[in-house]
């Protein structure tokens, strides 16, 4: 690297010439310099400082056709004359990109770094579903097939409390599991979707209690394999259990 940029340097100076003070004399200086700048990288593609190989790491669901185009850098190109910094800009936009870095290694490799977003949930709206993240992200809307057994979360807003959700869920790991659907319910709770068509309506407020109240009903009464259709945990220190249809027969508190 000691003699790289002295080396460009007098390619440049040398391919200026006396061209460059003709350029001055008629006011075209801007032009005649990117023109030499240009020459001069071109130049050093004969002298062995062109792309021949990029290395990329973090790469699992990215397509490689698609890292490829959004790089958009040729074999053999002036591996000095790569603008680095729009190719990390055109990779970010990749939809499983989060973050990316580009830096040459010369004389002759791209070295590309990124780091993929996390699958988290579908998140389902208007009647369509989307991949996201952990912040709440749309990563795909199609081809879902894959990721078909995460959670679905619905509404307004649920994309990005969707990892709050499920960092709740998770505290109680054998309930998680009756868990498929929760729908965010006026931008304040979760309305949860289980296994047998049981609604699980949870508290705004003290949410995690509520959650570990219901687990230790299910532990010793077993409540969610009995023939309920709505929970109901928005009293403190009640469970309302509703039989019937959609919640339609008597609620009974215990």
């Amino acid at each position: 690297r000691r003699w790289v940029l002295p080396l460009i340097a007098g390619i440049v100076f040398g391919a200026a010439g006396g061209g460059a003070w003709w350029a001055v004399s008629n006011g075209k200086v801007a032009r005649a310099v990117d023109a030499v700048k240009w020459s001069a990288v071109a130049a050093t593609a004969s002298l062995g400082f062109q792309v021949d190989e990029v290395m990329v790491s973090g790469r699992r669901e990215t397509p490689r056709d698609d890292l490829i185009a959004a790089l958009n850098v040729a074999r053999g190109a002036p591996i000095l004359g790569v603008n680095i910094d729009d190719a990390k800009a055109r990779v970010e936009k990749l939809p499983w990109i989060k973050a990316a870095t580009v830096e040459r290694m010369l004389p002759d490799t791209l070295l590309v770094s990124i780091v993929e977003r996390e699958p988290l949930a579908l998140w389902q709206k208007d009647g369509a579903l989307h991949l996201i993240d952990a912040d709440g992200v749309v990563i795909l809307s199609r081809k879902l097939e894959p990721f078909r057994d995460l959670l679905v979360v619905v509404g307004d807003g649920a994309e990005t409390r969707a990892a709050e959700l499920l960092a709740l869920l998770g505290t109680q790991p054998e309930l998680m599991r009756y868990v498929q659907a929760a729908s965010w319910v006026g931008g304040r709770r979760w309305n949860l979707h289980l296994h047998g068509n049981i609604d699980v309506r949870m508290p705004e407020q003290d949410a995690a209690k509520a959650w570990v109240r219901l687990a230790e009903y299910q532990k010793s009464h077993k409540v969610l394999e009995k023939d309920v259709s709505v929970l109901d945990l928005r009293i403190p220190d009640r469970l309302i259990v509703k039989t019937g249809p959609n919640g339609s027969g008597n609620g009974q508190e215990t």
